[in-house]
């Protein structure tokens, strides 16, 4: 199905003004995929919904746009509703403090320190109740996206089942931390986590593992002319007379935004390139700026001479046209929860140089799609992204393979299927519904690489 919207396009030139111009977006629907993934595929999805037609389910979270979680419901919401099941989606309101806090913890449960006091407790279980009295629920299923609105259980007669899909590292989280949110998560049916290695032998919780993953129709990864990708990267202000090193990711911490400068600095001594900075900043992370601040301050004097720009990456277009013009796309993360900046760069037929943390081993085969790294070797990033740059026909070969590897295993409709396998177990016998034998703790199929 096709609608007309109104798209507002900003231009850049002597004075800013703004565009308005008629672009037809494509409402979602699982017919749109059978030239991307099998018939069989397809049939299995619907095999799967009709168990759960009419079915009721309500997505909560944090945020409507920035980060992972977000354009992943803003793809699988849509196909949910398209086969039947009844999908909704709320975004939890929090005052800037309680995102400072929930910020702090996110940083806390990928092993940051944190001060945890009696104030950010209660900001912290106050907001989701607060939240709770105006949030009515009626939903056959509830699916809880990351710590933010992880209290919301409390401050509800739960009658149906409850899941908590936390999206982040939590291989070793602050103790602190984790024995408070663990007040919470004890509560819930389900703990949906990314990655084996994320999972907690303490937790008397069951805890399933479903990959991430990436809509290869979205505007940020769908097939763009070559027109389309000029076009958007001379607006940004991008010269392409060089070789372009892009990292496309929020202004955090740990995607490790300075120690990709120190990188870069180490790679231009071999070859003449230019380093892209393709950002974004979530409304849900406070820090975002001061990290920005920070890394531009560090790199002010590559940025003047041309050899360092930082783009905001707030259209998903651009985003899209970046990644196919660069040469090679990096992720220097320190911590990361499965990274789907990765994912998106493998689908453009690009070799990822990467660090071997989170998901992100899932995805890259050592010298086949990519090259993976020790978040802190620095000398070994910079030496993989001259081995790119110098071997043009390595590269492609990679690339071809990178694309395979996400179409097999992470794209969009895997992901509808795995929840609809989850749903069908965790809501077998409501309301009439059949009965569904116990799937394994891991739901997603067995990875299947490109070689």
């Amino acid at each position: 199905m096709i609608t007309d919207v109104l798209t507002f396009e900003r231009d850049s030139g002597i004075t800013t003004a703004t565009v308005y111009r008629k672009a037809r977006i494509m409402i979602k629907s699982l017919d749109d995929y059978r030239q991307i993934v099998s018939d069989d595929a397809l049939a299995e999805i619907y095999t799967q919904a009709r168990r759960l037609q009419g079915r009721r389910v309500l997505h909560i979270n944090s945020t409507h746009q920035g980060g992972g979680v977000a354009e992943i419901l803003s793809s699988l919401v849509p196909l949910m509703n398209d086969v039947g099941v009844e999908a909704d989606w709320r975004i939890l309101h929090g005052t800037p403090d309680f995102f400072v806090i929930t910020k702090k913890f996110h940083n806390a449960l990928q092993g940051g320190s944190l001060n945890l006091t009696d104030i950010k407790r209660q900001l912290y279980i106050q907001t989701n109740e607060a939240f709770s009295t105006y949030c009515h629920i009626d939903a056959d299923c509830v699916v809880v996206h990351d710590p933010q609105p992880l209290p919301l259980i409390k401050f509800y007669k739960k009658r149906v089942p409850w899941i908590w899909r936390c999206h982040v590292d939590l291989s070793h989280p602050n103790e602190t931390l984790w024995e408070f949110l663990k007040t919470f998560i004890l509560r819930y049916d389900l703990d949906v986590i990314s990655t084996e290695i994320y999972r907690k032998e303490c937790l008397p919780v069951e805890q399933r593992i479903v990959h991430p993953a990436i809509d290869p129709l979205s505007l940020k990864n769908r097939d763009l002319s070559k027109k389309d990708i000029l076009k958007y990267v001379r607006k940004a202000g991008i010269p392409m007379d060089k070789p372009l090193i892009t990292q496309v990711s929020r202004m955090d911490i740990w995607k490790d935004p300075e120690g990709l400068l120190e990188a870069f600095k180490h790679v231009r001594k071999e070859v003449d390139c230019r380093l892209v900075y393709c950002y974004d900043m979530a409304s849900d992370d406070p820090e975002g700026n001061g990290v920005y601040q920070r890394t531009y301050r560090k790199a002010k004097k590559l940025v003047e001479n041309g050899d360092v720009i930082f783009v905001l990456g707030s259209s998903q277009i651009l985003v899209n046209a970046v990644q196919r013009v660069s040469t090679v796309l990096v992720q220097k993360s320190i911590k990361e929860g499965f990274c789907l900046c990765v994912t998106e760069g493998l689908w453009k037929e690009k070799p990822v140089v990467a660090t071997n943390v989170g998901g992100i081993p899932l995805q890259l085969i050592e010298a086949e799609n990519g090259f993976l790294l020790d978040p802190l070797d620095v000398d070994g990033f910079a030496d993989r992204i001259v081995r790119i740059l110098q071997n043009p026909d390595m590269a492609e070969q990679m690339g071809r393979k990178g694309k395979e590897t996400v179409r097999r295993n992470f794209l969009i409709t895997r992901l509808l299927l795995d929840y609809l396998n989850l749903l069908n177990d965790v809501t077998s016998g409501r309301n009439g519904g059949g009965t569904n034998s116990s799937l394994p703790k891991d739901v997603t199929s067995p990875l299947v690489f490109a070689r």
